[in-house]
């Protein structure tokens, strides 16, 4: 972890607490602080996160009607989804409410808090990734998760979820679980056609040693442009 930097307070939230994380998140945003909201795709229909995605930034809209709240999905432009994002940056907004893509790359320090809507729909893994997305600054960040199902696994799931921060044994686990085609919660898109690899974990193992390596010497890179297309092709893919 940078310097400077705390750690993610990750938290589960059932229903009957959702007025407490509202309050909470307007103390937040009171701080001068920001907000992300990760929606996920509801109907098989709907693709792209669309419906999804505007009715929670409807509903956002009658919960903090004070507060300036953007929109962020796949059937924007390209030049319309810089625009957001660049108001978001310049905190011209105070909530961005998102399908399941944040722009890759985007750093935005004063975003303190990651709420995730249907947080059971979502790997470990790409749970993982949206909370890199704060605690990017010497702020002290958290990510909420917000699940309507709470059946023993998926609140076990969860809790796991909250208590590890190493992305590599998240991904471990989520690879025992829910199979690699699930790992970053591509059943959503019905991309499941490795359904039926075989987990080795010296294989894993290694893969991750490697990984971590590659990471330590060159975190954005730069050196290694086939694997950040691959990794930039595979986000991409999941809005």
């Amino acid at each position: 972890m940078p310097k400077g930097r705390k750690v993610i307070k990750t938290k589960v939230v059932n229903q009957a607490e959702r007025p407490d994380a509202y309050a909470f998140v307007q103390k937040q945003i009171s701080l001068g602080r920001q907000i992300f909201v990760v929606t996920p795709l509801i109907e098989e229909s709907d693709k792209l996160g669309v419906k999804s995605a505007t009715q929670e930034h409807q509903a956002l809209q009658k919960i903090f009607p004070k507060l300036k709240i953007g929109l962020l999905h796949g059937k924007m432009k390209a030049t319309e989804k810089e625009a957001v994002m660049q108001s978001f940056l310049n905190k011209e907004l105070n909530i961005l409410v998102s399908t399941s893509v944040i722009e890759v790359g985007v750093d935005v320090p004063n975003a303190s808090v990651m709420i995730i809507e249907g947080a059971e729909r979502f790997g470990l893994a790409q749970l993982h990734q949206f909370r890199g997305r704060v605690g990017r600054s010497e702020h002290q960040s958290y990510c909420l998760l917000f699940s309507d199902n709470e059946t023993e696994r998926v609140k076990l799931r969860l809790k796991n979820f909250s208590e590890i921060s190493d992305g590599f044994e998240l991904a471990e686990i989520d690879l025992k679980t829910r199979g690699f085609g699930n790992i970053f919660g591509e059943e959503q898109s019905g991309f499941t056609y490795f359904k039926f690899y075989d987990y080795d974990p010296e294989t894993a193992k290694l893969a991750q040693t490697w990984a971590k390596q590659i990471y330590t010497k060159d975190p954005e890179l730069k050196k290694h442009p086939e694997i950040l297309k691959l990794i930039n092709e595979k986000i991409v893919h999941l809005e």
